[in-house]
């Protein structure tokens, strides 16, 4: 398979534009990690997973095999809804258990699992399926193997971006005070927009 510049071009352009914002999540994920042993593998290990399950249903669905519906996308919002439920309770528990103070670990959750990460990648994710089946249709398979080795080779580009924000002096300081409390708020919104902007409570 010869190697088009001109593919290789629209791959990088329709990756990033379609992913600008996992730089955002990326870094509230290294920051979550921060001081845990292999929390930034597992980061990085869960980036993959759910970007590979993405790119696995855009090629299914482009080559004809539909695994997941249209109408089902939408609820793909309900993932990072219910985590960051869930983060942003155990923050609240831990402050009342920890009488309210912020100067110790009170409320702040875990290092992050692979298997969320993967899940948030993924639903955040699921709108661009709609973007990227179209496109692999026309491409053909040689096509989609371009664009499938551009972007797993992005994925890394991201994953290397987040950790570099995430560890800048005043990011990471701004991380360790704020980032339990945002990583529950941008969680939520993103399930909310999904949601919504999918129409599942109609239009």
């Amino acid at each position: 398979m010869t190697l088009n510049a001109g593919l290789v071009a629209e791959a990088v352009g329709l990756f990033a534009v379609t992913n600008v914002d996992d730089v955002v999540i990326l870094s509230l994920f290294f920051g979550q990690g921060a001081g845990h042993r292999g929390a930034a593998r597992r980061v990085v290990a869960g980036q993959y997973l759910g970007f590979a399950a993405i790119l696995v249903v855009a090629g299914a669905a482009a080559l004809g095999a539909t695994f997941l519906p249209a109408a089902a996308i939408p609820y793909l919002g309900l993932l990072p809804l219910v985590l960051g439920v869930r983060a942003g309770w155990r923050v609240w528990t831990e402050r009342r258990r920890g009488d309210g103070g912020d100067g110790g670990a009170e409320g702040r959750p875990g290092p992050p699992k692979t298997l969320e990460v993967a899940g948030v990648t993924f639903a955040n994710g699921g709108d661009n399926i709609g973007v990227y089946v179209p496109v692999f249709a026309t491409v053909g398979a040689a096509g989609m193997t371009v664009y499938a080795v551009v972007f797993l080779i992005l994925v890394g580009v991201w994953c290397a971006a987040g950790r570099f924000f995430a560890t800048r002096p005043i990011v990471a300081r701004a991380l360790s005070r704020w980032g339990h409390l945002l990583l529950p708020l941008v969680l939520i919104t993103i399930g909310l927009l999904i949601l919504i902007e999918g129409g599942a409570f109609g239009r």
